[in-house]
């Protein structure tokens, strides 16, 4: 078993001792933010972006982790680099999570104190991304769920967080529809919003289209792909966009910190297109790829390979 390390609170101890009270926050309210990073060619890709994310986060829920955002990016390289030899060649996720600690009702049950907690822990995206490398290819199937997004006027999904039971209801009332299928959230107003833990693009005329900024995660790799597909010169707009649009668009694709860009070839049980990976998308994860050095649709495909044999 890979001997790697998780930064905890100011120390770096081994990621099998990394637990957290059952009395904590975290686990009795789903009080706490966080932070999912990727690494391309073993280098974090927009950390910086990422730690912006997460310290806004961090104000909106009132937590004060007791680190500058400077600090926390200092600590993160640090943790890097001590699990570098553990991480096997694989590209990793980067974990931040933070957590408003236990309450003062069981502050003598807890050894650890009140205080928050802070920690940063790596994992190879073997599993993450292999299990993903088939809709590289053939596209993946997006339904449209009765669970809605949580509107921004009672808990704004922009501050990334743990209460995501609203994604899980969607993820399984997707699973219901067909085994495999990809859960996408309209708003209140019956607009799209997001998927579980991705942004929703799509492509009409020529034209890039994404959902207006206000009831989403303003995903880092949502604005990582406008800013490629800008670069191409390829218009992109924040728009609403209703399930119509959708039904009748060119092609649709995701996006979210594992796997950049995820294409969709079925709409509601109706093909997007021509029912594969469509001529802008592929532009655009060409230019992603090139940018970072790392081909994403093969690298899925060689860590699809590795995923019964390789062990967390």
């Amino acid at each position: 078993m890979p001997n790697r390390v998780v930064y905890w609170n100011g120390n770096f101890i081994p990621e099998i001792e990394a637990r957290v009270s059952i009395f904590d926050s975290a686990l009795m309210f789903g009080d706490m933010v966080f932070e999912m990073t990727r690494s391309f060619g073993r280098k974090p890709f927009r950390l910086r972006e990422h730690l912006e994310r997460l310290y806004a986060s961090l104000d909106y829920v009132e937590i004060d982790c007791g680190l500058t955002i400077d600090k926390m990016e200092s600590v993160t390289h640090e943790a890097i680099e001590k699990n570098l030899p553990e991480l096997e060649g694989f590209d990793f996720q980067i974990m931040h999570d933070v957590t408003r600690g236990s309450g003062e009702l069981y502050d003598t049950l807890v050894k650890e104190g009140t205080d928050p907690i802070v920690s940063i822990n790596m994992l190879p995206l073997v599993r993450h991304t292999g299990g993903l490398a088939d809709k590289y290819v053939s596209g993946g199937h997006l339904v449209v769920t009765p669970q809605q997004a949580v509107p921004a006027r009672y808990i704004d999904p922009k501050a990334k967080n743990r209460s995501r039971l609203h994604y899980q209801l969607a993820n399984l009332h997707a699973s219901r529809m067909e085994s495999g299928a990809m859960a996408v959230l309209t708003d209140e107003r019956g607009f799209i919003a997001e998927g579980t833990g991705s942004n929703v693009f799509i492509v009409q005329d020529g034209q890039i289209l994404t959902p207006k900024p206000h009831d989403i995660l303003r995903g880092v790799s949502r604005q990582a792909c406008m800013d490629f597909a800008n670069e191409l010169g390829i218009p992109v707009v924040e728009a609403d966009i209703d399930p119509y649009d959708c039904r009748t668009a060119d092609e649709i694709w995701l996006t979210s910190t594992p796997f950049a860009m995820i294409p969709i070839s079925r709409f509601d049980f109706r093909t997007v297109g021509e029912g594969k990976p469509g001529p802008v998308y592929t532009r655009v994860l060409s230019a992603w790829s090139e940018e970072v050095g790392v081909d994403i649709a093969k690298q899925a495909q060689e860590y699809a390979g590795l995923m019964q044999t390789w062990k967390p």
